[in-house]
């Protein structure tokens, strides 16, 4: 398909819009002659059904969750209701200015407010902020916060906890959160049922241990039925348990990660909640943290005062020791409304609901694969599982060929090659909010391909056939990044 620099036809224009009628002189009072362009933008010259038909087509070839299943592991890639979008559209939210006096923008602020103790009740914490812009930025303000507490606890003579362990299954912004902020990372190896080897972190933890960074399910889907004892490991050495949210919707309304024994817990909400993932959009990782870490959370963070609410300042004594501003004014509202809306219309008992069926649907769905690949752990899994594709491998066809022929059959293929503790991995998350029906069909697709594997490993190996443009080199892409479209030389005469 051609760009749309490659379709621009010089003079073409739209029929619609009337040129600019600003004189030039009104023009140079609006803006100073240095910043005015001396010559007009190379920007593609289209008509305006030219310009629409372009971007329609574009769209036709992208996938999402409204188009499929889309079962990436560790994602959790579940539908977006509609309503939600409609609330964070509503007029008071969607042009409400982040420079506003307080007084004028009451409303949001109250969701804000609300939304933090709402995220505090289900993660059992003591408080949250809602400032990190997704994810890793929460992980990074939980890093900042460890950094913190430990400098204003450090005793003379002792050495600095100037280390942070995670498993050898983490995900891979938990070292690069810690690395950012001074520590350095140690693995912590995994035991033969697919959790924490609780004799290898006893040798691993030591009085210069800052924190140990663990998700609840872990990365394989797997509960870590031992987490009390880790907790008091990880305690009894003075340091903190981190909780990476990632995996959260597979014991929401369930279980805790504060009475699990974490210090500190970032929230992905536009995963868990139901908010946009994975359309390019901007995401949302709350931060929650217990007790003896609240004074440390970061800005801005909005507190009650009788009926009204206002953002708490840093010059404040209550702000002395926090870590500051992540980013400039409230973080991103719209995708905080989105998840607000989500947690509402839920409540405790189809909160239960949601962690059920999205356990439910990822052990029906193994039970149903596990004839075809090799099941790496014989445990009951959470919201996830781990396949291994090692039988296709010795029959001639890869992990990432099978997850090519899958684009075949109209299904977004599941996470590949990760977790690295299983051999030919594939990580797949059917979420709640699919049905019995999609996921008897995704099997199917993927025991027919096991077939082909066994018959015709060739033409697996080829795939996918269906797509705009086939089998793409995929290490050159990530290392070799073409973001800016470059006009083609002009040939020498």
């Amino acid at each position: 398909m051609e760009l749309s620099y490659e379709k621009s036809v010089p003079g073409r224009r739209s029929s619609v819009v009337a040129p600019c009628a600003v004189p030039a002189r009104e023009l140079d009072e609006i803006l100073p002659p240095t910043l005015q362009r001396e010559s007009p933008a190379a920007l593609p010259e289209l008509s305006e059904q030219d310009v629409v038909r372009h971007f329609i087509a574009l769209s036709r070839r992208n996938f999402g969750v409204d188009v499929g299943f889309y079962p990436l592991g560790s994602c959790t890639m579940k539908y977006n209701p509609k309503i939600n979008e409609r609330a964070a559209a509503l007029p008071g939210f969607l042009h409400a200015h982040p420079l506003a006096p307080a007084e004028c923008v009451q409303g949001v602020l109250g969701l804000l407010h609300e939304t933090q103790q709402l995220l505090a009740s289900v993660c059992g914490m003591a408080d949250f902020s809602l400032a990190p812009a997704a994810g890793a930025h929460g992980e990074l303000a939980g890093m900042m916060m460890v950094a913190a507490y430990h400098r204003g606890h450090q005793r003379d003579g002792q050495p600095r906890r100037s280390e942070v362990l995670v498993p050898d299954g983490a995900h891979g912004t938990n070292p690069a959160s810690a690395a950012l902020c001074g520590f350095t990372v140690a693995e912590v190896k995994s035991d033969a049922r697919g959790g924490v080897d609780l004799e290898h972190l006893k040798r691993m933890v030591s009085e210069r241990t800052a924190a140990f960074m663990l998700t609840n399910p872990n990365t394989l889907g797997l509960f870590e039925d031992r987490i009390l004892e880790i907790a008091r490991i990880i305690d009894d050495a003075g340091a903190l348990l981190y909780y990476d949210g990632a995996n959260l919707n597979g014991i929401l309304g369930r279980a805790r990660p504060g009475d699990m024994g974490f210090d500190v817990v970032h929230v992905n909400v536009h995963k868990t909640f139901s908010t946009p993932h994975g359309g390019g959009g901007p995401g949302a990782g709350p931060v929650g943290v217990s007790a003896r870490l609240a004074p440390y959370l970061p800005l801005p963070r909005v507190v009650r005062e009788g009926d009204a609410y206002r953002f708490l300042a840093l010059a404040e004594p209550a702000a002395a020791h926090s870590i500051g501003p992540l980013m400039g004014f409230w973080g991103n509202v719209g995708i905080l409304v989105r998840a607000y809306a989500w947690l509402r219309a839920h409540g405790p008992d189809e909160l239960r609901a949601v962690s059920g069926d999205a356990v439910l649907n990822a052990n029906y769905l193994r039970e149903l694969l596990r004839d075809d690949f090799d099941v790496p752990y014989e445990r009951t899994v959470m919201h996830e599982f781990a396949l291994s594709g090692r039988r296709q491998k010795d029959q001639g066809s890869s992990t990432l060929d099978i997850a090519k022929r899958l684009i075949d059959f109209g299904f977004h293929p599941p996470t590949v090659y990760w977790p690295m503790l299983v051999e030919e991995c594939m990580l797949i998350e059917p979420v709640e909010t699919e049905s019995r029906e999609t996921l008897e069909a995704f099997a199917a697709a993927l025991r027919a391909i096991a077939e082909e594997v066994r018959s015709d490993p060739d033409r697996v190996h080829g795939a996918p056939y269906t797509t705009p443009v086939r089998r793409l080199d995929e290490v050159r892409a990530a290392r070799q990044m073409e973001l800016r479209w470059r006009p083609p030389a002009t040939p020498a005469a």
